[in-house]
């Protein structure tokens, strides 16, 4: 869709980027800019920049930046068009519509309203006498009508059509049915219907919308649970089942859970902060996504194997968000259900209350793997043990657990933490020589993460970035560059950005980096955040870019063969001076 130029100036102009950033990151302030832990990786010290000034975000970690628009984009899994409308409402803006624009957004309305008859068709059918049998599973689990309700429960009735007809009645396509999910094309290109014979939870998002929907069988039959395939409303590593219930309790914490009958039961009983991921391993996304609402997590899976195993993998995913861990231990009970109807609400409440910290956990776990009455054994946990306290970031913490370890093997605390002050120091080490292997690689350092926004020529390429830094930061410069043109950078993508900043001079549209979201991909943005993020302050801008503007076109010449010898070794010089002036080029 078209959006006019003069629209997304005034829309970034409105929607400052530290205050639409704060409604998803804690920011604090350090001088003109704020620091915060990244939302798009796990990290535990704030590595994650928002400039106001250049009304831009940048993460020295994982590398990810741009302007307000493009953090939409990433951070809430939106096309271009669907950011530029939710940042709409944010201003209090009018979206300019146009007539015939914006298919993807029609589409995807038609689509969360075919899972919204969907969902209602499901939930019909449960009180049909073809849902005798899975009300009469639902009964047996203890589900109430109002929890059937609340949560939208419904039957897939076994045969093969039962919803297609029923949505091609609603004016919908077979089409529609198999995009979203609800319907499968077989082999010889028969289709039929997804969800046959299960039990239907609908998969509700933050905005109330049905996305998806998640199918337990009655019978013997696999899976035993059956999801919706991702769609373009729909994907399980960006959504958990039940958060846009839980995002509104008043407890302080969220419980995870490893489905959806858990989750349901903790609700049935008023314990309503409860989440389930969706058929999935628990991924970074549901982590990020459960710290834009919580800081302390309780993780409630099963008691078997299985779910001590999903619980250690899931534990450095929550940490690594910035949210305090607490596994629960549930004991003459395979789940959280299970325990509630045999112990009552109640005992629940007490044993949610003892939460182990994760540290705690799983210290306990890996003691199991050791005999700790055998000499050899107890000195072989001795050491994992202190191998794990050792990578915990606080000094407090790793003298508590030391402790914690000292207990479990009977060995004096000072050998313990002498132990874990060794491993850590090891690990300290580790760390300084892997970053400076890093640092005597310049070149790395220059070229983007990316790999095809590679440079070919790294003194053209930084030349090109210094120009670039400079036209996003002072556009009085623009009078400088006249004669260079995008063609002579060596870089493709730098090029593009040259090209699109003095189109945008030339239009009389505003110069800032936020623009650009709608015509550069993702990790060009995330290289344009990088090379804002580490650019200097010149004494004289304008020498600066004569410098720099230099470099470009005698580089261009060379490659073209058609330089001399005096001009390519002044260019050479410049460019050996700017690098020597440390111009900011080369590193954070």
């Amino acid at each position: 869709m078209a959006i006019p130029s003069r629209f997304i100036d005034e829309l970034v102009a409105r929607c400052d980027i530290v205050d639409v950033v704060s409604d998803y990151v804690t920011l604090n302030q350090k001088g003109g800019s704020y620091w915060g832990l990244c939302p798009f990786h796990g990290e535990r010290n704030p590595s994650f920049h928002v400039v106001p000034d250049r009304q831009m975000y940048h993460c020295f970690g994982c590398g990810k930046g741009g302007g307000v628009i493009s953090f939409i984009m990433e951070l809430e899994n939106l096309p271009y068009p669907e950011a530029i409308r939710h940042l709409s409402k944010v201003a209090g803006m009018e979206f300019p519509e146009e007539e015939g624009d914006d298919q993807y957004r029609k589409r995807k309305k038609r689509m969360l309203a075919l899972n919204k008859e969907a969902a209602r068709f499901f939930h019909g059918r449960l009180y049909d006498p073809t849902g005798q049998k899975a009300m009469s599973y639902l009964h047996g689990r203890g589900l109430s009508k109002g929890t059937l309700t609340r949560f939208g429960i419904g039957f897939a009735p076994d045969g093969w059509d039962n919803l297609l007809i029923a949505m091609q009645g609603a004016g919908y396509e077979k089409s529609e049915l198999i995009d979203a999910g609800l319907a499968v094309s077989g082999k010889q290109g028969k289709i039929y219907d997804r969800f046959r014979g299960r039990v239907m939870f609908p998969i509700i998002d933050l905005r109330g919308d049905v996305i998806g929907f998640g199918g337990r069988v009655l019978e013997d039959g696999t899976p035993k649970y059956l999801n919706s395939p991702d769609t373009m409303v729909f994907n399980k590593s960006q959504n958990l089942f039940a958060l846009n219930l839980a995002k509104n309790s008043k407890i302080g914490r969220l419980i995870l859970t490893e489905g959806y009958m858990d989750t349901i039961a903790l609700y049935q009983v008023g314990i309503d902060c409860a989440v389930a991921s969706l058929g999935t391993a628990f991924t970074p996304g549901h982590a990020k996504l459960l710290a834009r609402f919580t800081q302390e997590v309780v993780i409630a899976y099963d008691s078997d194997e299985a779910g001590v195993s999903a619980a250690q993998r899931a534990i450095p995913l929550l940490e690594k968000s910035g949210l305090k861990v607490k596994v629960l231990r549930i004991q003459g009970a395979k789940d959280p259900d299970e325990y509630i109807k045999t112990f009552g609400r109640e005992s629940f409440v007490k044993l949610l209350d003892r939460s182990e910290d994760h540290v705690e956990y799983s210290l306990a776990q890996l003691q199991q793997r050791y005999n700790l009455e055998e000499d050899g054994q107890k000195i072989e946990f001795a050491r994992a043990a202190a191998q794990m306290v050792a990578s915990l970031p606080s000094p407090v913490e790793r003298e508590v657990y030391a402790g914690r370890v000292a207990q479990l093997t009977g060995i004096e605390k000072a050998a313990i933490l002498q132990e874990v002050n060794r491993a850590y120091k090891k690990q300290l080490g580790q760390a300084k020589k892997k970053q400076e292997r890093r640092d005597m690689l310049p070149v790395q350092q220059v070229q983007p993460q990316a790999r095809e926004l590679r440079y070919d020529n790294i003194r053209s390429a930084r030349a090109e970035e210094g120009v670039l830094s400079l036209l996003l930061t002072d556009e009085t410069l623009f009078d400088q560059v006249d004669g260079l043109a995008w063609e002579q950078f060596s870089s493709p993508f730098l090029g593009k950005v040259f090209a699109l900043l003095r189109e945008r001079h030339e239009e009389g549209n505003a110069i800032h980096l936020g623009a650009l979201a709608g015509v550069l991909a993702g990790e060009e943005m995330s290289q344009l955040s990088a090379i804002l993020s580490r650019g200097t302050v010149h004494q004289n801008s304008r020498r600066a870019m004569a410098d720099y503007k230099r470099i470009i076109e005698t580089e261009a010449l060379t490659k073209a063969g058609e330089t001399d010898e005096v001009a390519l070794l002044a260019a050479r010089e410049t460019y050996q001076k700017i690098k020597g002036m440390g111009d900011g080029l080369n590193g954070r």
